[in-house]
């Protein structure tokens, strides 16, 4: 592994020193242009306007020319943007800013100081049926389980989980929060968290007004300061077993009532953390205030991070007065993986149809429309109301797959993660093993091992 100034363990530059964090801005574009060179990227100030980058982490070692590094090897903040000035402008004037969140990050994440955890997206199935399968995650390598809330519940699955498993990492990702009030939520959290020894995470979501509503009969007016509500609720109830008085008073939840007799009572492990699903930047921007970890979307590419994720949190996180880092970042990723053009192919084609369910939401079209894929969940939306699911699929080209997966043969699977992700999330999802055949979910877990263990500290 490189000195401190080397990102993803490549030999730092000459010039550099130990302690540059090698951001670039590109505004004003001399500095720009100077610091660029000063780190030993080949790339001058008109070519960085050129490309219209609105920040770039500066990859350093192996050069292969400006276009290679800007669109490949910087992989979390290349973004062609035609606001250029005024995403510069929102970054300078907001409080830390994307430029101290990302110092932050990379400063900490340099030689991989802390780890990097890869849970497996895991549907809820019979409960006869969740022991083995969290016996099989951890044998194969992965960290833990995060469970999916559709047609069966999140909270008994992982229950079942957590007892065939001891020591296996547990989270909702996500539970439904309305229809269940903030103190059932809490209590069913308590008691995982000391089922599990301190390894249980509750992430929570709104859902959408048509389940919420018709589903399950529940409020879901205000959903972004409902959840924020919610969230402190749940907090509330936490202090309350510890003995602290339950006195929360919030725009939509009052809970002031909670004596001996109804109160789980304190346990020996911390409080569970709390993340929440977030996708647009007010949404965003309270996950940094309130919650412990953000959920960001399937289709959330590294651009998308560093466009939006990282700075409204680190915004977010500033107002609480704590520090973008104190906010975990869960990423679930799509990956392309195989050793061969048969194995290689057929996992692009579960690719497209994952990318096209995903990315068939209104609501996410600008994640889509930014990364230059303008009218996409337009056409997908298109090919869905006629029934069309595999003209949905072939929406998604080779261009699309190459900015929102990662592909990879077996051998290099973890080299592409680590070297896309480790600077700035906290906790890799894998989708894929959900949907693949049963026997790749042991390679998909020695992936995992290995992710998890060249990034601990």
């Amino acid at each position: 592994m490189g000195p401190v100034g080397s990102r993803f363990g490549q030999p730092t530059a000459p010039g550099a020193t130990a302690h540059q964090h090698h951001i670039v801005r590109a505004d004003p574009a001399v500095r720009t242009g100077q610091r660029a060179q000063d780190v030993g990227l080949g790339c001058t100030a008109e070519s960085v306007r050129t490309h219209r980058v609105q920040l770039i982490c500066v990859v350093v070692g192996e050069h292969d020319g400006v276009s290679r590094e800007l669109d490949d090897r910087v992989m979390v903040a290349v973004h062609r943007s035609k606001h250029l000035d005024a995403a510069i402008d929102r970054w300078e004037g907001s409080s830390g800013g994307i430029e101290q969140c990302l110092e932050q990050r990379m400063h900490q994440r340099r030689d991989y100081g802390r780890s990097m955890r890869v849970d497996v997206m895991t549907l809820p199935g019979p409960l006869r049926e969740m022991g083995p399968t969290a016996t099989r995650t951890q044998a194969v390598g992965f960290d833990g389980m995060l469970f999916t809330e559709g047609g069966r519940t999140a909270y008994p699955a992982v229950t079942a989980a957590a007892l065939a498993a001891p020591g296996l990492e547990m989270s909702t990702g996500v539970a439904v929060a309305f229809p269940r009030s903030p103190m059932i939520t809490a209590q069913v959290a308590w008691e995982l968290q000391e089922l599990t020894g301190g390894r249980f995470r509750l992430g929570l979501g709104t859902q959408v007004r048509t389940h919420v509503v018709r589903r399950y009969g529940a409020h879901f007016e205000h959903p972004g300061p409902r959840l924020r509500d919610y969230v402190r609720a749940v907090k509330a109830c936490f202090a309350g077993f510890r003995g602290e008085p339950l006195d929360h008073h919030g725009d939509f939840y009052d809970l002031d009532f909670l004596n001996r007799q109804w109160s789980p009572g304190p346990i020996e492990v911390a409080d569970p953390a709390v993340d929440i699903a977030a996708v647009n930047p007010w949404m965003l921007a309270m996950a940094g205030e309130v919650a412990d970890g953000i959920h960001v979307h399937p289709i959330g590419e590294p651009g998308y991070l560093a466009r939006h994720v990282l700075p409204n949190v680190a915004d977010g996180a500033a107002r609480s007065g704590r520090a973008s880092d104190d906010v975990d970042i869960i990423v679930p990723v799509t990956m392309i993986v195989g050793d061969d053009d048969a194995e290689i192919a057929a996992s692009r084609d579960a690719a497209r149809s994952s990318l096209s369910f995903y990315g068939s939401t209104p609501n996410y079209a600008f994640i889509w429309d930014e990364a230059g894929f303008e009218g996409t969940t337009e056409r997908i939306r298109a090919k869905q109301k006629a029934g069309d699911f595999a003209a949905m699929a072939a929406e998604i080209t080779d261009e699309h797959l190459a900015v929102f997966c990662t592909e990879a043969t077996w051998d290099h699977l973890a080299d592409a993660l680590i070297a896309k992700y480790a600077d700035v999330v906290d906790r890799l999802v894998f989708y894929n093993p959900a949907f693949d055949r049963p026997d790749r979910f042991e390679r998909y877990g020695a992936v995992a091992r290995q992710i998890s263990d060249r990034t601990s500290a």
